[in-house]
């Protein structure tokens, strides 16, 4: 019988997405593993892959359709040695069991268990040689679960493992272990989010034709959820201080001088903000406590620094992730955010590229903005806002002097870092940028 293709849930907070471009047309043949389309989400464009193996009988949605809902059928396969012409005709009535999208929670959130029921020990799923066929998102709640998708059953087409089959084995402990990354936290449930001013109430209050209406888009959408729902659960409070940099600048021009030549070019070139973000880094490790994630049911306590930097791209802000940032060197660092950034701009990340995270630091000093408060990204507990480094007058053994200096401030929930905890971060991160070389061993 034809299979049905179905928009595809490609992050947690996902509910729908824009078919931006086919890949295939109808009367083609694609195996597992062909990129057929790209789906645009509300932060990034994203390559789907087919999942079974068969002809293209009929796309269903045309490429450029906005809007299109999470398992919605966007086109049919007809299997080996199946009539395509019945296929298309006969194929799109009903959308097989697949992923449905969770609930709209912060990025990264595992889904939640279901409660225990009793089950019969289930079949094996089927492969094909080592690959088990699974969705993008199954795969990905499998591996915060810690569980092997290779011994989950699917229960979707062709045995495929689907979001429903990993909650299942979760709650009946029904898949082996296995080694993973520390997940991110779950988030506590968030109050009903406060409704502002409607649509019409706003307009009353200006002349016709002295405006005009610029539709929302998806991203803008979810940044407004988001930021409104950390404010109304997030208990902030903010520590700021001045940092000298006149050390880190010295280090920074030596190391870039340094850096070696490839293809004509540096291998490196160090920024301030990756000597930020690798200053940060250090200081969650020297102060463990605070690098940690708030739940009803426990305080999560990361083992690494993952530390998000916001980046600000055409219509909105993402933050991609430097992953265990305290390990790496300040050269890996530049070059990972080099690389992170450009393709943040094109829209080009990966869901578990900026999903996540343990802090991050928002830098708008390159804007000249002096100083600045930013708003707690859950799961992160900390945020770090980053202003202009600028010559000030300092005294120094009772005598005035003229120094480059930036403050920062940080934002913090504290529900789970408390005022002193969190003057003691911000103190190991002001010394790591007053004595710079303490990042180098």
């Amino acid at each position: 019988m034809p299979i049905n293709i179905t928009m595809p849930a490609l992050s947690p907070t996902m509910e729908e997405g824009n078919l931006a471009k086919w890949l295939v047309k109808e009367g083609d043949t694609v195996k597992s593993g062909d990129v057929i389309a790209e789906i645009e989400t509300d932060k990034a464009t994203m390559e789907v892959e087919a999942v079974d193996e068969g002809v293209v009988a009929k796309l269903v949605v045309p490429a450029g359709t906005e809007a299109v809902k999470v398992n919605a059928v966007i086109a049919i396969l007809a299997v080996d040695g199946e009539d395509v012409a019945a296929a298309a005709s006969g194929g799109g009535a009903v959308a097989p069991k697949a992923d449905a999208a969770p609930a709209p929670k912060a990025e990264a959130a595992p889904a939640a268990a279901q409660a225990p029921t009793a089950a019969a020990p289930a079949a094996a799923p089927v492969a094909h040689g080592d690959r088990v066929f699974s969705s993008p998102l199954a795969r990905r709640l499998a591996k915060e679960a810690g569980l092997d998708i290779k011994l989950i059953s699917g229960s979707g087409p062709r045995g495929r493992v689907v979001k429903s089959d990993v909650e299942k084995a979760v709650s009946t402990g029904g898949a082996k272990p296995v080694a993973a990354a520390p997940a991110a936290a779950p988030q506590a449930a968030a109050a009903p989010l406060a409704k502002g001013m409607s649509e019409d109430a706003v307009l009353k209050l200006f002349d016709p034709g002295s405006y005009e209406l610029v539709p929302h888009d998806g991203m803008r959408k979810t940044i407004a959820k988001r930021l409104q729902e950390s404010k109304q659960t997030i208990p902030h409070f903010y520590v700021s201080v001045d940092c000298e940099l006149d050390a880190l600048l010295a280090l920074r021009a030596q190391l870039n001088d340094a850096a070696p030549v490839k293809d004509g070019k540096p291998a490196y070139k160090l920024s301030v903000n990756d000597m930020v973000i690798k200053a940060m880094a250090l200081a969650l490790r020297d102060v463990p406590d605070a690098n940690v994630s708030w739940t009803d049911q426990n305080m999560v306590k990361h083992k690494h620094a993952d530390v998000g930097v916001a980046v600000s791209i055409p219509g909105g802000l993402i933050t991609p992730i430097i992953r265990s940032a305290e390990l790496k060197s300040l050269s890996a660092i530049s070059n990972e955010m080099k690389d992170l950034g450009a393709r943040a701009k094109s829209r080009k990340l990966k869901p578990e590229e900026y999903q996540g995270g343990t802090t991050a630091v928002s830098n708008m000093g390159m804007m000249g903005v002096k100083n600045f408060a930013a708003v707690v990204n859950p799961p992160h507990a900390t945020i770090l806002a980053v202003g202009a480094g600028e010559e000030r007058v300092v005294v120094k053994n009772k005598q005035m002097v003229i120094a480059q200096v930036m403050t920062v401030t940080l934002s913090t929930d504290h529900r789970c870092v408390d005022g002193a905890l969190g003057a003691e971060l911000l103190g190991a991160f002001k010394r790591y940028i007053e004595n710079p070389m303490g990042m180098l061993v």
